[in-house]
Formats: C-alpha cells, structure tokens, sequence
C-alpha cells in the first residue's frame, strides 16, 4: 500500500521528536515523579493545542440560529429543517469528539505512566525499543478482531519473542520489572493506536487536545495522591518538560493523528517505529548509554520483525 508523501513526512517527523523525547523523559525525572512528569507535559501539549483550535473556531462559519423561523412549508420551513438537521449533525460530532478523546486519553495515559515509570531503571534506547513492541502487537490484535493472519505475522511475533529474550533476559529466565512495564506499555500503546483509527473521522487537532487534557487530568490527580508536587522541582526540570510537553504532545502526537488519517494503521506504524532507533542514538549521543552485544542483537531481531510484519502485501 502507498502512503502518500505529505503523511509520510508527518509520521517521521513525529517518530523522530518520540525518538528524542526519551531523554528528555529520562532527565525530567531527575526533578519530578512520574506522574507529575507526565501530567504537567500533557497540559502543556493542550495548551499549544489550544490557540490552532480557537483560530479554526473563528475561520469556519458559525451555524445560523433556527430561533424565531417555524417550520413548514416553502423556502422558511426548508431552512428550518436544513438547520435543524445541521444543529443535530453538530452535536453528534461533538459527542463523538468527546468520546474519542476520553478512550484515547485513558490509553495515552496508561501506557506513558508505565513507560515513564519503566525509565527509571531502563536506558532510553532499551526502552525504545520495547515500546516499539507494539508495531507487531496491532497486527496480532487485527487477526483475533478479524481473524485475517498470515505466515510472515507469525514469523515476525517470532523474531519480536527472540529480540526480547536477548534485549531483556541476562542471566537467567527472569524480566525486570522494567521490562515488563514496557511490554504492558507496548500492548497499551497498540490500543491508542487502533483507538486512533477507530476515531479518525473527527478533527485531529480536537481528538489530540482533549486526550491530553484527559491524560493530563489522570496523571495529575494521581500525582497529587502519590507523589509530592513543588513548585521548585518543576521549575528546576522546566527544559525537559517543555520539550516533552510542547514537541512530543503537542507537534508529535498530533502529527501521529493527521498523519494516520486516510493511512492504514499497519502502515502508519513502520514509519513510527523508526522512534526505537531514534531513541538508541538519542541515548547514546547525549546520555552516553552504550547497548552491550548482546542487547544490540535483541535491537536488530525485534527491529527485524517491526519491519517484516509492515511490509506490504502483493497484489
């Protein structure tokens, strides 16, 4: 399948500030809990959201008022029904808007916490890669929805299973917790995805504002709960909050959402993956986090099956 060059362009864009957004992550934590990393970032990806939505408010036209029209026959009782059905035809929209970012919000923020908490004792391009564990997650959940598969999906779970035995396993038979954290994120972050798809007829700067602000809400009143929130630890981690707040939500996520619509999710996931080899230079370039052997073997199996279970089909 082709993707055309604009959402091609978009989604790499996206994967590249993911890519990076892990060190900024990783460093904000080093001022911050998880949770109020995470629930600060997505009001800051809201608010950058915010103006574009306001400034499309203003540039469409505002329906017309039915008040005072009775409906009936002729031309006045043809404009009442037109305005009537439009009013309704709104409301649907908004409900469905509000739906989507509610769903797509809750997976936002189950699977960024678990990732957030997974960093703390995970380097970034170990936690890159794992998370990109989903791009062969969704696939597997197409087949138990629709129950089409093929050979080269299982090959490719496979090698996704083989890379995660020599990227998480040392020593013995036992993930850390770490990693385990991340594979539940990979599942989570699968279901944003699909969830994405399934709401890609809504306005893509409104679905991706409110998830943040349902992430944001989420991850902040458990922060009030479990962590201890000052204004001085804020103020000192600012830069990586910023970054993570205003290029990986408000830029990244949203070009996720406009780069994903008229694409096949499958697809779309590729390109998004490339965040995992990102993430790996990312670490290595700015937080000198070197992969052993061993776990750069495990990169190149599961990076082996991300691209495998993508490639498209022949017709």
């Amino acid at each position: 399948m082709k993707i055309p060059l604009k959402n091609g362009l978009i989604l790499l864009t996206a994967a590249t500030i993911w890519g990076t957004a892990f060190v900024a992550q990783s460093v904000g934590m080093d001022y911050m809990g998880p949770l109020t990393f995470n629930g600060l970032r997505y009001f800051l990806g809201a608010a950058v959201l915010c103006p574009f939505l306001l400034l499309k408010r203003r540039r469409d036209p505002e329906p017309v008022s039915a008040e005072g029209v009775l409906p009936g026959t002729g031309e006045a009782g043809t404009r009442a029904r037109k305005i009537r059905a439009a009013g309704i035809a709104d409301r649907t929209r908004v409900n469905r808007a509000l739906k989507g970012g509610f769903f797509c919000g809750l997976f936002l923020c189950l699977a960024s916490n678990l990732q957030q908490f997974a960093i703390l004792s995970v380097d970034v391009g170990k936690a890159g890669f794992l998370t990109a564990m989903y791009i062969v997650i969704v696939p597997v959940l197409a087949f138990f929805l629709t129950g089409r598969t093929s050979l080269r999906l299982w090959i490719s779970v496979a090698l996704a299973a083989a890379g995660l035995y020599f990227l998480s396993i040392s020593g013995g038979m036992r993930l850390q917790a770490g990693d385990l954290a991340l594979i539940c994120c990979a599942f989570v972050f699968s279901l944003h995805i699909m969830c994405i798809d399934r709401f890609s007829d809504v306005d893509g700067v409104a679905l991706s504002c409110l998830q943040f602000i349902v992430a944001g809400l989420l991850s902040m009143g458990a922060a009030l709960i479990w962590e201890t929130v000052t204004f001085s630890s804020v103020r000192a981690g600012w830069f990586p909050l910023v970054y993570a707040g205003v290029f990986s939500c408000g830029i990244a996520y949203t070009f996720q959402i406009l780069g994903q619509k008229g694409v096949d999710p499958a697809v779309a996931s590729l390109i998004l993956s490339l965040e995992s080899v990102v993430s790996v230079l990312a670490g290595f370039v700015l937080l000198g986090q070197a992969l052993s052997a061993r776990e750069l073997l495990g990169c190149v199996l599961m990076f082996a099956a991300i691209v495998l279970v993508q490639l498209p089909e022949k017709s």
